[in-house]
């Protein structure tokens, strides 16, 4: 115990303060916590930042990495069980799905030890729900995103710019720009953050976060996916292959067939990859209204997760590409709390581009879209790109990246 003691010391005295934005949306009163996300974008940290408030004086509080190599040959819930004993009441535990039959585990632990609280993180890949061990009942699961453009201008500059609604956004855009504009070329931090501003490791220099973010795509395909789906490994170069294709293809509206032969990947198991690349928070799939989600159907509209994956990965940027989205991005993320409302928040429309919540409908473009694709649609709005700020139902791009 004390070398997990000596670690966790470590660990503490590095993170950084400031907290992300699911850190006060967590309920942290419930015994059994998931966490959940993509690689790199503050997992680990966010239970850190709690260890060190609540439990750091006490020491009833420990932060274990299970993919440690003493996790190959310790019983986990063995490992919970002594740290109880010696009086421990809080126990968290990161990189939960690389371990075998984690699940078991930690419902052993809510049901064994009835004062323990159990805080898990993992990959985004996880499904709860299909667990051998019954969670769904027992664990409240949260989804943690990469950095929202207003997160890394707080991040950069220091300060504390407040999240808006949706509904908010809509009806006092210009005054929020106003209010934003005044304070910062908001133009040029929305193209850095464009490149380099959604994964937090950002604050470690940019001289190499694009090698970075290309190694947490190759973590995620090659150790997480294997790991999690059982994918096999001669599998992985294919989807390498169709996440470039998709990466580097325009226009992004999926021809299947051409994607299923390009990459050699039957159709059945290409819809199948797209949900798990998705599930892996590399993609987003759009369908269109009403359609909700549709496993193994064809989405009419594939995207990237981020901009910076884009930026990573393709040699030249696609700026429609790159605009819808970082609109679908940040706006599904936004709502997208819990797994479970994972999707229906962002459909494609009839008229314009993208239809939100089932009511609002938006048209992406540049400083100089019209409101033509979107005539005589009610609650309609362009959404504009390279403007500070907007007019009426003209909101300019950048703004949605205040929503969380």
């Amino acid at each position: 115990m004390e070398h997990f003691f000596r670690e966790q010391q470590r660990l503490v005295d590095s993170i950084i303060p400031t907290k992300r934005y699911l850190y006060d949306r967590i309920d942290w009163s419930n015994r059994c916590i998931g966490i959940l996300g993509a690689r790199g974008t503050g997992k680990t940290t966010l239970m850190l930042q709690y260890v060190k408030e609540v439990y750091h004086a006490d020491g009833k509080g420990m932060y274990v990495s299970v993919d440690s190599p003493y996790f190959q040959a310790h019983n986990l819930f063995e490992f919970a069980r002594e740290f109880h004993q010696l009086g421990g009441k809080a126990i968290f535990l990161d990189e939960i799905h690389k371990y075998p039959d984690w699940s078991i585990h930690i419902k052993s632990i809510y049901d064994s030890l009835p004062d323990m609280k159990v805080v898990f993180s993992g990959s985004s890949l996880l499904q709860i729900a299909k667990q051998k061990g019954d969670l769904s009942r027992r664990a409240t699961i949260y989804n943690l995103h990469g950095l929202s453009l207003r997160e890394y201008i707080n991040l950069i500059h220091k300060k504390e710019y407040p999240a808006y609604s949706l509904e908010t956004i809509i009806t006092d855009h210009q005054k929020i720009a106003d209010d934003l504009c005044r304070d910062m070329k908001i133009l040029k931090e929305f193209r850095d953050y464009l490149q380099t501003g959604y994964y937090p490791f950002f604050l470690e220099g940019e001289a190499l976060y694009k090698f970075k973010v290309r190694e947490v795509i190759n973590h995620i395909l090659e150790m997480d996916l294997p790991f999690v789906n059982r994918i096999e490994p001669r599998q992985i170069s294919k989807i390498k292959k169709l996440l470039y294709l998709l990466a580097t293809g325009v226009p992004f509206v999926p021809n299947i067939a051409k994607l299923a032969e390009a990459t050699d990947i039957s159709r059945p198991r290409l819809y199948e990859y797209l949900e798990k690349l998705q599930d892996a928070k590399l993609l987003n799939l759009v369908r269109s209204q009403g359609r909700g989600y549709e496993v193994l159907t064809r989405p009419e509209k594939i995207l990237l997760e981020n901009s910076n994956l884009m930026y990573a990965i393709a040699e030249m940027v696609n700026a429609g590409a790159l605009r819808e989205l970082f609109f679908v991005n940040q706006v599904r993320n936004a709502h997208c709390i819990h797994p479970q409302l994972l999707e229906s928040t962002v459909e494609l429309a009839g008229s314009g581009d993208f239809i939100v919540n089932g009511r609002y409908t938006f048209e992406v473009g540049g400083k100089k879209k019209g409101f033509k694709q979107i005539s005589g649609v009610s609650d309609a709005f362009v959404v504009s790109d390279d403007i500070e700020s907007g007019f009426k139902n003209k909101i300019p791009l950048w703004i949605f990246g205040f929503m969380y």
